[in-house]
C-alpha cells in the first residue's frame, strides 16, 4: 500500500542519515576531535559541517558561529537532527523571513509535509526569489521542505550517491495532488524509473561497484530488481538468496509463478561456490529461518526443503547440516534443526534425492538419520550384493561397505531394531556370505565349508537337492545374483577336500575332523553341487568349474534325473521372477559369524 511504501521510504532516509552520521563522526573524530550532533543531547550546530571544508558559500542571510546559516541547516537536516536545525533557525530567524514558521510546521507534521497553503507559498517564494540563488544549501533546503523543483539534482551539495538518494527520497510525494505542477511533484515510480532505466547500471558503474548499485535499487524499494542484479554477480549470489528470503518473509518481495524456480536456482550459488562447505555453514547465521515453513512452489512443495536437499547433496556436509548419528543411535542436531521442527521429513527428502541420484552410500547414512531401517537395509543389500564374492583388500569398496554393514548390524542388534522380515533376512545372509567368501579367498576351506553348511543355502547331501532348488525362488535378487559364485566356490572347496582326502591315508596325524568322513560322501556332495549348478547357473560358468570326478555332470544339454528341468522365468535384467518369501536370519548370524 501507499502507506507501507511511505513507511519504507522514511526508513530508508533514516538509514542514509545514520550512514552519514557514522561517516562524518569518524571523519571529524579523526581530524578535529569532536562529535556530530544527534541523539538525546544536541551538539553545537557548527559541528555538522564537513571537516576541512572551509567557509561554505553564502547568500547573505547571516552566519552562526562563523559559518553560513543555510549550510549548517542543511547538514543538520542531512544528519536527521531536526532539533539542531531548529536551534540554528531560531538563532538566525530575523534574517530568514517566513522560513521559521514553515520549518516549525514541517517538523510537527507526521508525514513531514507542509499544508497545501503553506507549500504553495513556499514554492512561490522559491520560484520568485531563490531559483537562481548563489547559495546551493539554501536552494536545497527549500526544495527539501517544500518538495519543489524536483528536476534539480543539487550537485553542489549532493555530490555523492547517498546524498542524492537522501534528497530525492525526501522530495517524493505519496499523496494525490493534482494541483502541483510536474516540476514540483516527484512520485516514487518516477524516481525508480529514473534510477533503473534512465541512469541504469552504466551510470553507476555497477560492474565495478555492485554494492553501490544494489543500494540504489534497494533504498528506492526496487527489491526485485535489486535481488536480480545481485544474483547475476556470481560471487554475490549467496547474498542474493539471503536478501530474497528476508524480503519474502517480510512480505516485501513480489513473487511471480516463475520465481519459485528462480529461488530454487539461487541455491545453486552454494553448490557452484568453491567454498561450498563454508557457504553451507553460513546458513546457521542467517536471519531467514522462518521462510522454510512458508515458501511454497506452484505444486505446494516447500521450496526451502527442496533447495536444502540439493545443497546437502552437493556440499556433502551431512553431519553439519542434518546432524550426526551417535554410537548409541541418537542423532546429534545439525544446523537444519534451527530452521524446522520436522527435521525427519527434510532428512527423508534429502535421502530420497540421494537415492534417486544413485548416491546409495550417502542415502544409507541419511535414512539412518531419518530412522528408516527398511530403506537402510534395502540399500545396503543393493550395495553388498555386487561385492560379496570379491577378494577383500585394504581401502577397497568391499572393505568399506563391509565395515559399514557391520556397524549397522551391531547397532541394530544392540537396539533391537529390525527392518521388514525379508529385507532383514537378506541383509544378514549377505553378511554371512561375505564371511564365507573371505574365508574361501583366505584359503580356509574347512572354515568356509562350515559357514556354508550352517547357512543351509546349498544341498550338501543327495536328499536335500530338490528341497534347496525349490527354496532358491524364495531368495531376493541380491542373493540369487551371487548363487553362481557361491556354487563355484563351494565346488572348489569340495574338490580341494576331495583331493586332500584322496592323498591322505587313513589315520594320518593332524588330519582335521572332516577327513574322517568317508571319501565317497565328499564325492557325492560334489556331484550334488554340480547337479544344482545345472539347474541355475549360466553356461559361461561351466568354463570356470573345476575338472573333477563329477565333471561329466556339467554338460548343459544333459537331461536331469527324472527328466525334469527347473523352469524359471527371466526378468528384464535376467533375474528370476517369483514370489520372494521371507528368509529367516541364519543360525550363523545369530552366532555372529559375520565380521565384527
Amino acid at each position: 500500500t501507499d502507506r507501507d511504501t511511505h513507511t519504507q521510504t522514511h526508513t530508508h532516509t533514516q538509514t542514509l542519515q545514520s550512514h552519514f552520521i557514522i561517516m562524518k563522526k569518524n571523519l571529524i573524530s579523526s581530524e578535529m576531535s569532536f562529535d556530530l550532533p544527534g541523539g538525546a543531547t544536541p551538539q553545537p550546530p557548527e559541528n555538522v559541517l564537513p571537516a576541512g571544508s572551509g567557509k561554505e558559500p553564502s547568500d547573505g542571510d547571516g552566519e552562526v558561529e562563523g559559518q553560513p546559516v543555510w549550510a549548517i541547516i542543511y547538514y543538520c537536516l542531512r544528519c536527521g537532527d531536526l532539533n539542531a536545525a531548529m536551534t540554528v533557525v531560531s538563532r538566525a530567524q530575523h534574517q530568514l523571513g517566513d522560513f521559521k514558521s514553515w520549518f516549525q510546521e514541517y517538523m510537527s507534521s507526521p508525514d513531514k509535509r507542509l499544508s497545501p497553503a503553506s507549500e504553495n507559498k513556499l514554492r512561490l517564494h522559491y520560484r520568485r526569489a531563490l531559483r537562481n540563488s548563489a547559495d546551493p544549501y539554501k536552494r536545497a533546503v527549500y526544495c527539501l521542505i517544500g518538495k519543489c523543483d524536483v528536476n534539480d539534482s543539487h550537485g553542489e551539495v549532493a555530490d555523492k550517491t547517498d546524498d542524492y538518494l537522501w534528497l530525492k527520497l525526501n522530495q517524493v510525494c505519496f499523496d494525490d495532488d493534482s494541483s502541483s505542477s510536474p516540476q514540483d511533484r516527484l512520485t516514487l515510480p518516477q524516481l525508480q524509473k529514473q534510477l533503473l532505466e534512465d541512469y541504469g547500471e552504466s551510470h553507476f558503474s555497477a560492474s565495478q561497484h555492485p554494492f553501490l548499485y544494489f543500494q540504489v535499487l534497494f533504498l528506492t524499494a526496487q527489491f526485485e530488481a535489486a535481488v536480480a542484479f545481485l544474483f547475476r554477480v556470481e560471487r554475490l549470489r549467496s547474498h542474493a538468496v539471503h536478501v530474497a528470503l528476508v524480503l519474502y518473509e517480510l512480505r516485501l518481495l513480489l513473487k511471480s509463478s516463475g520465481q519459485s524456480a528462480q529461488l530454487r536456482e539461487s541455491f545453486s550459488c552454494y553448490r557452484s561456490d568453491p567454498r561450498c562447505g563454508e557457504r553451507a555453514r553460513s546458513l546457521e547465521t542467517r536471519p531467514w529461518s522462518a521462510a522454510s515453513t512458508s515458501s511454497k512452489d506452484s505444486q505446494g512443495e516447500n521450496m526451502f526443503m527442496r533447495c536444502v536437499s540439493e545443497l546437502v547433496i552437493e556440499s556433502r556436509e551431512f553431519d553439519m547440516l542434518l546432524g550426526k548419528l551417535e554410537k548409541d543411535g541418537s542423532r546429534k542436531p545439525g544446523i537444519i534443526d534451527k530452521f524446522a521442527g520436522d527435521t525427519r521429513t527434510i532428512i527423508s527428502k534429502v535421502a530420497l534425492e540421494a537415492e534417486n541420484k544413485g548416491l546409495f552410500e550417502e542415502a544409507v547414512r541419511l535414512y539412518e538419520l531419518a530412522k528408516n531401517p527398511d530403506k537402510v537395509l534395502e540399500l545396503m543389500n543393493r550395495l553388498l550384493s555386487p561385492v560379496i564374492a570379491q577378494v577383500s583388500a585394504p581401502q577397497s569398496n568391499k572393505e568399506r561397505l563391509k565395515n559399514t554393514a557391520v556397524v549397522i548390524a551391531e547397532r541394530y542388534r544392540s537396539q533391537g531394531t529390525a527392518a521388514e522380515k525379508s529385507i532383514n533376512g537378506t541383509f544378514y545372509l549377505l553378511l554371512d556370505l561375505m564371511t564365507f567368501f573371505d574365508e574361501y579367498h583366505a584359503g580356509h576351506v574347512d572354515r568356509a565349508y562350515d559357514v556354508m553348511e550352517r547357512l543351509k543355502l546349498l544341498p550338501l547331501s543327495q536328499d536335500s537337492v530338490e528341497e534347496r532348488v525349490a527354496a532358491f525362488r524364495n531368495f531376493s535378487d541380491e542373493v540369487r545374483h551371487n548363487l553362481s559364485e557361491v556354487l563355484l566356490a563351494t565346488m572348489n572347496i569340495l574338490f580341494t577336500q576331495y583331493k586332500r582326502l584322496k592323498g591322505a591315508p587313513a589315520g594320518t596325524p593332524g588330519r582335521s575332523p572332516r577327513t574322517v568322513e568317508d571319501r565317497g560322501t565328499v564325492r557325492g556332495n560334489a556331484a550334488d553341487a554340480f547337479k544344482l549348478k545345472a539347474y541355475l547357473v549360466p553356461a559361461n560358468i561351466n568354463t570356470a568349474a573345476p575338472s573333477g570326478p563329477s565333471a561329466h555332470h556339467l554338460r548343459r544339454d544333459d537331461s536331469l534325473q527324472h527328466g525334469r528341468r527347473h523352469q524359471r522365468q527371466a526378468g528384464p535384467d535376467g533375474a528370476f521372477l517369483g514370489n520372494i518369501q521371507t528368509h529367516e536370519v541364519p543360525t550363523c548370524c545369530s552366532n555372529r559369524t559375520w565380521p565384527a
